[in-house]
């Protein structure tokens, strides 16, 4: 498990803060790291570093960055093979549980479309990154209209969670399981290299299959590189293809 450093360690504030992660979500304070992955809690946001390689910089989940806030005012239902993947359609807005969190942007370009998106993260560190830019959300004037209302996380084993489920059934079960990337972007490259350090690889991507669809009222959608074999060997109903990955369609209401 990762330990907790604060960037300002006598600050009430963060202080403060730091003393909701440990008692919420289990983390140890620990201030004289200098070396290997870490969480660090600064005054804008808690990330995810490798601190003795400061060129890698931060990951962290920010809802009204430039990049998500371009994205959401420049795409449309018809630009994305996701929403189409999902089965969005005119006033028709599934509700979806992403099995998969990750950092949630995938979850937040459904949301923002008008979906209702549970989350599952199974990993406490990256469920603490998605948490924090949640509640950052609210007080975000480009997104707390809306997100709050629309994107919930629940933290633990999906398989578990899925085969337990009491809540309102999902129309859509997503799942997107890491998978080695092969993009050679500065960001992915920087987000991959931390996450496989962190979670490594995904070796039972294909167990989430089954309960998903048992679990999922219309459709589970499942998101791949272009050249991946399908989830568990199994042959979806059809495939949406968008640049440089696909979306294998599980339909569940045949």
């Amino acid at each position: 498990m990762l330990k907790l450093i604060l960037t300002e360690p006598e600050n009430p504030q963060l202080q403060e803060q730091a003393v909701i992660w440990q008692t919420n979500w289990g983390l140890e304070i620990d201030n004289q790291q200098t070396q290997g992955l870490a969480l660090v809690l600064d005054q804008h946001y808690l990330a995810l570093k490798q601190l003795d390689e400061p060129k890698l910089g931060a990951v962290f989940v920010d809802f009204a960055s430039d990049v998500l806030t371009f994205r959401r005012q420049q795409t449309s239902v018809k630009k994305e093979s996701i929403a189409k993947a999902v089965g969005i359609k005119g006033n028709v807005f599934p509700r979806i549980l992403d099995a998969t969190a990750g950092l949630g942007r995938d979850a937040f370009i459904l949301a923002s479309f008008g979906c209702h998106v549970d989350m599952i993260e199974r990993s406490k560190e990256v469920a603490a990154l998605l948490e924090d830019g949640l509640q950052r959300a609210k007080s975000q004037p480009l997104v707390s209209d809306w997100l709050p209302q629309r994107m919930t996380l629940l933290r633990g084993t999906a398989t578990e969670i899925m085969a337990s489920w009491q809540n309102t059934q999902p129309d859509v079960v997503y799942l997107d399981p890491m998978f080695p990337h092969r993009k050679k972007s500065a960001l992915v490259k920087k987000e991959m290299r931390l996450f496989q350090t962190l979670l490594g690889v995904d070796e039972d991507a294909d167990d989430l299959l089954e309960p998903a669809l048992k679990l999922a009222k219309r459709r589970v959608v499942v998101k791949r590189p272009d050249t991946a074999p399908y989830l568990n060997d199994k042959q979806p109903n059809m495939s949406i293809k968008g640049k440089k990955l696909r979306f294998d369609v599980y339909l569940t209401n045949l």
